[in-house]
């Protein structure tokens, strides 16, 4: 299975767009490319609990779980509203560079 390439990278914000966290909106943590998943932060946190290892006691502890790229959209905080991004090249320095665009202000988002 190839890995796919994605519009959202990491420190992005974002907003989830389905399911139980639907409307909230974080900066994006980890990306897992080879599953399709992101970690955003405060958003779908599950307990966990932690066995005692050594010194410290066992503890139940909280941590954000991945939710699938597809639940999630870019974030423009300023102007309150989603993202679409496309890709594309402009010329810099000579040079080829590809970049995200978004689609209805054509404003660069790198």
């Amino acid at each position: 299975m190839a890995v796919a390439k994605f519009k959202i990278k990491r420190d992005d914000t974002v907003v989830v767009i389905a399911g139980k966290n639907k409307g909230r909106t974080g900066k994006v943590l980890q990306i897992l490319p080879a599953k399709q998943r992101v970690v955003v932060e405060g958003v779908n946190v599950v307990k966990r609990h932690v066995k005692a290892q050594g010194e410290n006691a066992g503890r139940i502890v909280e941590k954000e779980a991945s939710l699938h790229i597809s639940n999630v959209a870019l974030w423009d905080a300023d102007e309150g509203r989603r993202i679409k991004a496309r890709w594309q090249y402009i010329d810099e320095d000579d040079k080829k560079k590809k970049v995200r665009i978004d689609k209805q202000t054509q404003a660069r988002l790198d």
